[in-house]
């Protein structure tokens, strides 16, 4: 029977079709033929210009990007350019050789959400011996932003329902900020707690919501974590925090029980658990110049002095290898501190201890007899209180720095900045020496003024003269975040470190009135061999209750403008009058000055979100370093 014959039997095209296929596959075995020719099936998706097909979300983590394939070319001068809405903000950046062959074509950044983007690329190719140059446009559709809702009344929109632009100076017209947020607890989540040993913070699982804004406002990336992130799973979940770009461009960062470094693509350079002896990463992964990573993690297992097994909260640091992940060196606070000082806890609201934001605790502190009797207890774990096993340190940050070999640490429960050598020695401390121990005493860093002349704070130590008067001046940080120094004006004796002081307990009380209170911006110079410390700047008070950040934040210092970028991350919420508990979700500030500048050039307001750190973010470091 031919093919024709077999055709009279069935009727329908398609039938036909599938028939004679298979005749010809048995009468001719020797041929391998598919839907398309001799080569192979048919490439039937669509190719917009003079390379190869478009992949959006390459990598599944960030939907606002894709890759422009090299549709079998050489390329190299690749320049790729993001046509702006009608006011908005440019984005175009060169694409180094090494992300044209990692990527297999030309990675594209930066699309409006839920817009038909015109993308520009102009390049060189090379075909047959020649070099060809070529200038086209793309046109690319990106999806909406999507972020996992949880079900509270104070979420209104994924990400943020808005932002405030309220200054940018031309200077830093070309900014983007990578922005560092996450959701409320959500019903998923938070279903699991250590058991063996008992203790730690498992319960600091929130989903995130990481993001890039230009200074229009325009979300222009978004991370939409579900490739790697399941808020269900203890080793895949957890809060993600200390996001830094890298030298390479790339971003690092931790959460739970993993420290990761991806592209801005979002390409895996490394996905790890921390390393066994270790749990409940948070807040901090500095990047050093030694080429290794500094995590503020916790000890798994710690054998207390009373023989009890615990696990600890966030009171270890470890320092990692990338290449290999191998833990090189560890400093155990509850080892080289004394976790037992407990004058901060006594002060330490407790609506606002760390994220854990317990309204119906704000205003309440904790009395001495409350201390007294918790370490009789088995209640370990995420609390806030004295000795091995509590949240008696609460580091959230820690910045190696290399010139001596040390780590700075910031310590928010005891409100206080120490640095700490190779040696496990503390070098200096930070803050009031009230209800220190002898040992630590001759460890504190003396104000000064401008004239190397010795400022007195009263009241043990606690209460200086920026705390007593309304026009500011030299005062310690209290509950604070982020002690960076800043490498590029320190040299030798002197360093320069740049801190966002939040502001609960200061002058080591809760004021009258919880409108009372507010957070401050700060760089101080420390004379490290006179152990003199000089307040040089300080932003925040001015703008009282409105800019007061209870919990989370930063502020740090940019090179490349010299600049100091501050973001007030839990500030501008509503809150209860009479407690000070939030009753809305906050509004933060992004803001950016001009070092030694007292007005910002640069204040957006992001509406109903909570942050916890934000920086601005290089293009060129991302793509065009080499």
């Amino acid at each position: 029977m031919n093919c024709r014959k077999a055709a009279l039997v069935k009727t329908g095209r398609v039938a036909r079709l599938v028939l004679c296929s298979a005749m010809l596959g048995a009468a001719v075995p020797t041929m391998a033929l598919a839907i398309g020719g001799a080569s192979g099936a048919k490439v039937d998706y669509q190719v917009q210009g003079k390379l190869g097909e478009v992949v959006m979300n390459p990598y599944d983590l960030a939907p606002l990007t894709a890759v422009i394939k090299n549709g079998g070319y050489v390329l190299k001068d690749v320049t790729v350019r993001i046509v702006p809405k009608a006011d908005g903000q440019e984005i175009k950046y060169r694409v180094a050789n090494k992300h044209l062959l990692t990527h297999g074509g030309i990675p594209v950044f930066g699309l409006y959400a839920d817009y038909v983007n015109t993308v520009e690329v102009e390049y060189s190719k090379l075909f047959n011996g020649n070099w060809e140059q070529a200038k086209e446009s793309y046109t690319l559709y990106a999806p909406p932003v999507y972020s996992e809702p949880n079900a509270t009344k104070t979420l209104k929109a994924a990400l943020f329902s808005g932002a405030n632009v309220k200054k940018v100076d031309k200077k830093f017209s070309d900014r983007l900020y990578f922005v560092n947020n996450f959701l409320h607890k959500a019903g998923k989540g938070t279903r699991a707690v250590w058991n063996n040993p008992t203790g730690g913070a498992l319960e600091w699982n929130y989903y995130p919501q990481n993001f890039i804004v230009d200074t229009k406002g325009e979300v222009r990336w978004y991370m939409k974590a579900d490739s790697i992130y399941d808020l269900k799973s203890i080793y895949n979940a957890g809060v993600m925090m200390g996001f830094k770009q890298n030298n390479d461009g790339a971003m690092s960062w931790g959460f739970g029980q993993r420290y990761v470094k991806y592209d801005i693509m979002g390409k895996a350079i490394f996905n790890r658990e921390l390393p066994a002896g270790y749990n409940d990463f948070s807040h901090s992964m500095d990047n050093s110049p030694n080429g290794n990573y500094f995590l503020r993690v916790a000890s798994s297992n710690l054998k207390r002095a009373d023989g009890r097994n615990v696990r600890t909260v966030r009171d270890v640091i470890i320092e990692v290898e990338p290449s290999t992940g191998f833990v090189k060196d560890e400093w155990r606070l509850f080892d080289i501190l004394d976790p037992y000082r407990d004058v901060n806890m006594k002060v330490l609201d407790q609506g606002a201890v760390c994220l854990n934001i317990d309204a119906s605790k704000a205003g309440h502190t904790m009395t001495a007899e409350e201390l007294a009797k918790q370490d009789a207890s088995d209640k370990f774990g995420d609390i806030v209180g004295v000795g091995p096993g509590r949240n008696w340190a609460h580091v959230n940050s820690v910045d190696h720095d290399a010139e001596d070999d040390s780590i700075i640490i910031s310590s928010r429960h005891q409100s206080a900045v120490v640095k700490i050598g190779r040696d496990k020695q503390v070098k200096w401390i930070l803050g009031s020496p009230e209800g220190w121990k002898k040992e630590y005493l001759g460890k504190f860093l003396t104000p000064v003024d401008s004239k190397g002349n010795k400022i007195v704070c009263e009241a043990g130590g606690s209460k200086c003269p920026g705390y007593e008067n309304d026009e500011g001046g030299f005062d310690w940080t209290w509950t604070q975040h982020t002690a960076f120094k800043i490498d590029s004006k320190s040299k030798g004796d002197i360093l320069y470190l740049s801190v966002f002081d939040n502001g609960d307990s200061r002058g080591m009380e809760q004021p009258a009135l919880p409108s009372m209170k507010y957070s401050r911006a700060v760089i101080y110079k420390i004379d490290q061999k006179k152990m003199t410390i000089e307040q040089i700047w300080e932003f925040g008070k001015e703008r009282g209750n409105g800019w007061y950040s209870p919990v989370t934040s930063l502020t740090e210092y940019q090179t490349d403008k010299d600049s100091v970028f501050v973001y007030s991350a839990t500030a501008g919420a509503d809150f209860d009058i009479t407690t000070g508990a939030f009753k809305s979700d906050p509004n933060p500030y992004i803001m950016e000055f001009n070092y030694g500048s007292k007005e910002p050039a640069v204040e957006i307001q992001l509406k109903d979100t909570t942050g916890y750190q934000a920086m601005p973010f290089s293009v060129d470091k991302a793509f065009t370093n080499k």
